[in-house]
């Protein structure tokens, strides 16, 4: 029986292939990875991300999961949201990037769990947490159905889901942000990560992700009520949030 296949980037590759390229490229830009961050973005990832966990609404006292925390930027923030009895759990499928962010963590005086596993097998049960957070993590997932669906089982009723991720920009800026996609991210990345194929496939992976219509669709399908969708910076990212009732 022939293998399913699933793109990487514009590539098709066998699904079962897809988690060990995208882990590659994380292992080879991990050192560089948040100083790639600011550069490509001018920093703006730091609001974005704020938002992102405005949105979210964590509160005092809540238990929050961060799922693909990478270097963990959003779950410093939650963190620092429901501090004194809530809790902030990490997972990452690359254990080189959730070191990173553990003892980003640690560096900072925060203890939270760091669990090694795949989003679209999560190991907790249901209904475990307040909030679940995704930030730049879920185009890189072999099935998202699967992984929304999973993030929507471990929340309880009333529990939000934040999806932060690049997203559709708007019409007028297309052809500049193709510019700057295709050229100046591979140089960019060749020069300070030394690593020009990782950030051309950044830029493609961008292009294969759902833009923000069927990604609301998506939450919906996975069960998910009142989804919202925020478009920041023209579209170039969008936070979606989503309801478990």
């Amino acid at each position: 029986m022939t293998e399913r296949r699933t793109h990487f980037g514009y590539e098709q590759v066998a699904e079962s292939e897809k988690a060990a390229k995208v882990a590659g490229v994380f292992d080879r830009v991990a050192d560089r990875y948040d100083l790639m961050n600011d550069l490509m973005s001018l920093g703006l990832h730091r609001a974005w991300k704020a938002f992102a966990v405005s949105v979210a609404r964590p509160r005092p006292g809540e238990r929050f999961l961060d799922v693909a925390a990478g270097s963990g930027d959003l779950a410093a923030m939650l963190a620092d949201r429901v501090a004194g009895k809530g809790e902030v759990w990490l997972t990452d499928i690359n254990g080189r990037m959730l070191a990173r962010g553990r003892d980003r963590l640690l560096d900072a005086g925060i203890s939270a769990p760091a669990v090694q596993c795949d989003a679209e097998r999560l190991p907790f049960g249901d209904a475990s947490f307040d909030g679940v957070t995704v930030g730049f993590g879920l185009r890189n997932m072999t099935h998202k159905e699967a992984a929304l669906a999973e993030m929507r089982r471990v929340l309880r009723p009333g529990g939000r889901l934040v999806v932060l991720e690049f997203s559709k920009v708007a019409a007028p800026l297309q052809r500049a942000y193709d510019f700057y996609s295709f050229r100046v991210l591979p140089w960019l990345g060749a020069r300070v990560a030394g690593d020009a194929d990782a950030y051309r496939y950044l830029a493609e992976s961008i292009r294969m992700h759902p833009d923000q219509r069927a990604l609301k669709a998506m939450m919906e399908q996975a069960g998910l009520s009142s989804v919202e969708v925020y478009n920041l910076a023209a579209g170039v990212v969008a936070v979606h949030r989503g309801v478990r009732i």
